[in-house]
């Protein structure tokens, strides 16, 4: 009877720490971003990264978003296991049971095997799903030896990375310079296939996303990309705007001449789809755009219309039951009772589903007849549906974050607008990283821009690459 209770307890819909950590994501929001289409504080509390665990990198990349001396801090496996225990229990406190959160710094993996697996487990235990990213240089044995562990045994089920693939890196191993973007797509495959067989060989699931800086110098090739990429096997495609933040002596182009919009008008073309990032919010809209879709066959379908009303009251539905159900961590049988007991509670949120269902096999079908509806049956048995979500985020230029995030610490609203709108920027940060030593969370563009600096020339002192006499 004991077991029976704790696991209906396990099945409850909405955990009452993961509600209350909602609330309070809410109420941080400023009011802009206050929206019935915003995601944070609804049903996520936003994602999570480190700092200050291994800055070095064995890539360049123009921009390059890490301060001058990150790559004169020797990487070391305690110090980052460490710092990693201490940052996500400050995340676990603040902002709640669960979370995604990326294992980030400089190079992943520059990290040996044992310890990169031991931070993956650490953030783990804190309630956090964690993704390695890297600049994807890296072989078949590193993955091995990363899930399987020195006795040969599996001891990470599923693995979660993001590989960063564009022309403005140099270094890389085969192709130290990228004349163009289609000169990587072999790399980019090859990234994807290693984890395929890694799953057919060992069983170890995984998800991987496709990262990408867009300056001038490759925005035209950003629909090839995007083009190519997302049949490969991705399950996000995420572009980057560069942005003036990091080391200033690797800024080579006037990044600012293209638009957020021209990035964006790209890579619906690559894609041959509208994409509609005001559907859902996450954070605020300046900063991130996100769309969630799908691949049938060949082609890529936006999970929903923003122009039907019915897919908005279908989303509006959704945010409303099951945006306070935590869908992290939870295996198949859970979560499966989960939404089973939100939907006798909420009956109605059948004929919803179903009605969004069938406009999606609609759409498939190409048509609005009952035999595009069979149409679009037929091509989603044959071919499957296979999950891919669109994001793009634009970072702040570190010389207006630093005045903004200025005059936030000293409570004040900015009377330039300009600043006042960074301020708003920041203060719905989706992305943010914990500091334990004050306990204080800050959005990224923060940490980038104020605090990597001195962060990092500290970190050259802690841990140098050569010893230092005393």
């Amino acid at each position: 009877m004991r077991r029976l209770r704790a696991w209906w307890r396990s099945t409850r819909p909405a955990d009452p720490e993961f509600v209350a950590a909602l609330a309070r994501r809410w109420a941080e929001l400023p009011a802009i971003a206050r929206t019935p289409a915003q995601v944070i504080g609804r049903h996520a509390v936003g994602c999570e990264g480190t700092h200050g665990v291994f800055p070095r990198c064995n890539l360049s990349c123009t921009p390059c978003y890490h301060s001058r001396d990150a790559n004169r801090v020797r990487t070391d496996g305690a110090h980052t296991v460490g710092e990693v225990d201490a940052q996500m229990a400050l995340l676990r406190r603040r902002r709640g049971p669960v979370a995604h959160a990326q294992l980030i710094g400089g190079e992943v993996t520059l990290l040996g095997p044992d310890d990169h697996a031991a931070a993956l487990l650490t953030m783990r235990g804190h309630g956090r799903e964690p993704m390695s990213m890297t600049h994807g240089d890296l072989d078949d044995d590193y993955l091995e030896r990363l899930a399987l562990g020195p006795d040969g045994r599996r001891r990470l089920r599923r693995i979660s990375f993001a590989g960063h693939f564009d022309s403005l890196m140099t270094g890389r191993r085969g192709i130290p310079r990228p004349p163009d973007e289609a000169s990587l797509h072999p790399y980019r495959r090859a990234f994807v296939e290693r984890f395929e067989r890694l799953r057919r060989e060992h069983g170890v699931r995984f998800f991987v996303a496709h990262t990408m800086t867009v300056s001038p110098a490759n925005l035209a090739e950003v629909a090839e990309v995007a083009h190519a990429a997302g049949r490969m096997g991705f399950g996000m495609l995420a572009f980057q705007p560069a942005a003036f933040v990091g080391d200033h002596r690797r800024w080579h182009e006037p990044y600012r001449a293209m638009t957020d919009d021209d990035v964006w008008a790209e890579i619906e073309r690559g894609l041959g789809a509208r994409l509609d990032h005001t559907f859902v919010q996450h954070g605020d809209l300046r900063c991130n755009r996100v769309v969630y879709g799908f691949w049938v066959g060949e082609r890529w379908y936006p999970l929903a219309d923003g122009d039907d009303p019915r897919d908005l009251a279908a989303r509006d539905a959704f945010l409303e039951h099951f945006g306070p159900v935590n869908f992290i961590g939870s295996s198949a049988p859970v979560l499966l009772v989960k939404v089973l007991r939100v939907v006798l509670r909420h009956p109605r949120t059948v004929p919803i589903a179903l009605g969004w269902s069938r406009r999606r096999v609609l759409a498939v079908g190409d048509g609005a007849e009952r035999s595009s509806t069979l149409s679009g049956l037929r091509r989603v048995l044959r071919h499957g549906a296979r999950p891919m979500s669109v994001v793009m985020h634009s970072f702040i230029d570190a010389a207006d974050v630093a005045p903004a995030w200025e005059a936030t610490q000293r409570g004040e609203v900015a009377a330039d607008p300009s600043v006042r709108d960074i301020q708003e920027r920041l203060a719905a940060c989706h992305y943010t990283m914990a500091h334990p030593d004050d306990g204080s969370l800050v959005p990224a563009c923060v940490q980038h821009s104020v605090l990597d600096p001195g962060e990092n020339a500290e970190l050259r002192r802690l841990l140098p690459i050569t010893p230092v006499r005393r």
